[in-house]
């Protein structure tokens, strides 16, 4: 059974980084591309970038400068690495096999003063 399973979440204030991690079972982890997500409240759920499976990353421009995802294939996790946290990327954060629908159960990531 594969399951992905997010952690790293939490309340931060402006300014203050985080760093998610979602690790995977139940698959060849290393051969897979990888996604990261977001949902705001009241909003769809967004694409905030992806990892290949050979380390190539790619983000959305709202996070472009800040986030950094990366890899740990013996781990079996991939990493959201956010800085300079903003009021708006307040969400709850998930992973993805992309082409799959395959999610994580996500995390909470609430940036507030």
């Amino acid at each position: 059974q594969v399951q992905l399973v997010e952690s790293g979440g939490g309340v931060v204030q402006p300014g203050a980084s985080l760093k998610l991690s979602c690790t995977a079972s139940g698959i060849r982890f290393s051969i897979y591309n990888m996604a990261w997500y977001r949902q705001a409240p009241g909003a769809k759920r967004a694409r905030v970038g992806s990892i290949t499976s050979s380390g190539s990353t790619s983000y959305e421009d709202s996070v472009k400068g800040r986030f950094t995802i990366s890899r740990d294939n013996a781990k079996n996790t991939v990493y959201l690495q956010m800085n300079n946290l903003k009021p708006e990327d307040t969400a709850v954060y998930y992973c993805k096999v992309p082409l799959t629908n395959i999610w994580g159960q996500g995390t909470q990531v609430t940036v507030s003063s």
